[in-house]
């Protein structure tokens, strides 16, 4: 394919709030969430590329995700900026568990980050530079698989590197990882960006570029390094710290700390094992477009429903009485299926692509793309463009749990339905992601 010339124009800007204590955090079923101070400051960081057919922009953010609806607020605003539609706007949320809820309190931290972003934005388009891309995968050595029967990991590290086409100094780094941002756990009160604060510092100080960092298909994938005590924390966060004194308390937070090094300087001797490999070359080819589909999901029967609450109560101590109420509610007026449009969105640059849903999808579904696309270069993951709730594949279905059933009980309002979407939805998903890929390759 015929090369053409695309400018590319970077920015970022702190988002942490000024009063951190004025928020709620989200990520773990605390009592009590407020923020108690900043750990590390939280960005969003703008990359917008232009050509001459189309402008497109990626845009990545520190949270572990804002819903479809505010997101699509925010896209619609910086699509007009930018003169082009809202699919041309990708959001990445890195999903760390140590942000604010940006639904809390009527939306004040997304009214808070709204114009920050929006001007944000303007700045990248004021450090347009002609642009070289190179892909390359590392090997992802800091995911492990935290589901209870399961092994799965998605072992990809994907690298886009961007140099200047003039001079050929490497100006940017954009990095797909597959590891939940929760490092930090339970007994962390304070704002972080959690591990991909750290490793963008590492990065930017070893190859003198910026470094963006986007989310993959995380959903059953935790981080490698964490406190000993991560797992009770996260199970019932009050029971497990009542057991720990206050020197025990320190000892176990400053190894969360340690280990947000550690899983930072893993991933900093992946990249560097490509990076002199890695050879940006002309653009051919820059995509950034979506496709809707409808995903739906069946109300539980009351006697299904029942057994889900005994068993969230009894395994993880969630209350479920107002979720059951809900499912009551909805089988006396006839409703037996929720249904949801879902954005599928595809960036394309050269030979590689980045894939997105609004949802925590498991790596199996990033697996599954990967093998039925025939394509290494291919990577799907979630967090984009939004915040759904969990997409299991089909065997994690089935093994039910925290993820695929428990969590609806505390996030359904958010989510707009009870249940997670229907047992073949992965495939069905994975399927039609391998086909858009491979006739995108094809065209000319």
């Amino acid at each position: 394919m015929k090369a053409f010339q695309v400018l590319a124009g970077f920015a970022e800007t702190d988002i942490t709030p000024d009063q951190p204590e004025k928020y709620e955090l989200i990520g773990f079923n605390r009592a009590d969430n407020h923020a108690r101070g900043v750990l590390h400051p939280l960005k969003t960081q703008v990359l917008v590329f232009r050509s001459e057919k189309m402008t497109c922009c990626i845009l990545t953010v520190d949270s572990i995700g804002i819903t479809t609806p505010l997101t699509n607020q925010l896209r619609d605003q910086i699509a007009q900026q930018l003169d082009c539609s809202r699919e041309h706007v990708m959001v990445c949320y890195s999903h760390t568990h140590s942000a604010p809820d940006a639904a809390a309190n009527n939306g004040a931290y997304f009214q808070f980050i709204l114009p920050k972003i929006l001007d944000t934005v303007k700045d990248a388009c004021k450090t347009m530079f002609p642009v070289k891309a190179a892909w390359g995968i590392a090997e992802n050595t800091i995911g492990v698989n935290r589901r209870k029967g399961a092994s799965a990991l998605d072992k990809r590290l994907g690298v886009l590197k961007l140099s200047n086409a003039f001079t050929n100094k490497v100006e940017i780094l954009l990095l797909r990882v597959t590891a939940h941002p929760n490092v930090l756990t339970a007994d962390n009160y304070l704002i972080s960006a959690d591990y991909f604060g750290v490793t963008r510092d590492l990065l930017e100080n070893k190859y003198s570029c910026k470094v963006l960092m986007t989310q993959g298909a995380a959903g059953n994938v935790r981080s490698r390094f964490r406190q000993k005590n991560a797992d009770a924390l996260e199970e019932d966060p009050l029971e497990a710290q009542k057991k720990l004194s206050s020197k025990e308390k320190q000892r176990l937070f400053h190894e969360s700390i340690a280990a947000l090094q550690k899983n930072a300087e893993e991933i900093v001797k992946s990249v560097a094992k490509i990076f002199d490999a890695m050879q940006p070359r002309d653009i051919y080819r820059l995509k950034l477009f979506s496709y809707t589909k409808v995903f739906s999901a069946d109300v539980p029967t009351l006697g299904k429903a029942k057994d889900i609450v005994v068993e969230a109560e009894k395994e993880a101590g969630i209350s479920g009485t107002d979720w059951f109420n809900e499912v009551k509610r909805l089988h006396t007026i006839g409703v037996t299926q929720q249904s949801a449009s879902r954005e599928i969105q595809f960036f394309i640059l050269n030979e590689g692509c980045l894939c997105g849903v609004p949802d925590e999808p498991m790596c199996e579904i990033a697996l599954a793309v990967q093998h039925k696309a025939q394509d290494n270069l291919l990577f799907f993951g979630g967090y984009t463009n939004g915040y759904e709730g969990y997409l299991p594949n089909d065997e994690e279905y089935d093994r039910g749990g925290y993820e695929v059933l428990w969590s609806n009980l505390i996030y359904y309002p958010f989510y707009n339905r009870l249940m997670p979407y229907n047992r073949d939805t992965a495939d069905k998903l994975s399927s039609f992601i391998a086909g858009v890929w491979q006739k995108e390759k094809t065209r000319k």
